[in-house]
């Protein structure tokens, strides 16, 4: 018995639309950075994991997660699925095991990992406190392959 409310060609049609790059979420980053003035690169440059958004210049490596796929602990992040719950459940388990490790991989060879997560970004203060902070850090020579010192920052 299945509970889902389309047939397996809708359910295949709707999934296919979920994309894993220009989500919303990340355009909206992108636009608060570049009205800002902070200059950044798509495409992860050859990094670890992608990042959505690269500042090679202050060795910033800026991810956009969406709650639900990356096992956010909110509400939305904690949803459980109905339809086929072990293949979700495990899918987002890999998820995350996955961006801790591509964030130890980033950190240990001297970049800022900077996760937004897409509930967060509904704070009235998240454009002033995402700016502050990329402004804050400071520039890095780009061949420096020392660990940082600087922790992995989530907003």
């Amino acid at each position: 018995m299945t509970t889902d409310v389309f047939p397996p060609e809708k359910r295949s049609a709707v999934m296919r639309r979920v994309r894993d790059r220009d989500t919303t979420p990340e355009l909206t980053v992108r636009r608060i950075l570049r009205e800002a003035g902070i200059g950044y690169r798509l495409g992860g440059c050859g990094l670890p994991g992608r990042p959505d958004v690269v500042m090679k210049g202050r060795r910033i490596a800026l991810f956009v997660h969406g709650c639900f796929w990356h096992g956010h602990d909110c509400a939305r992040g904690a949803r459980q699925p109905k339809a086929n719950a072990d293949y979700w459940i495990a899918k987002i388990g890999r998820n995350r095991a996955r961006d801790a490790r591509t964030s130890t991989e980033l950190t240990d060879t001297g970049w800022t990992v900077v996760t937004i997560w897409e509930c967060e970004m509904k704070a009235p203060d998240f454009v002033g406190d995402l700016v502050q902070a990329i402004r804050k850090a400071p520039y890095q020579a780009a061949s420096t392959s020392a660990a940082s010192s600087s922790p992995d920052r989530t907003y």
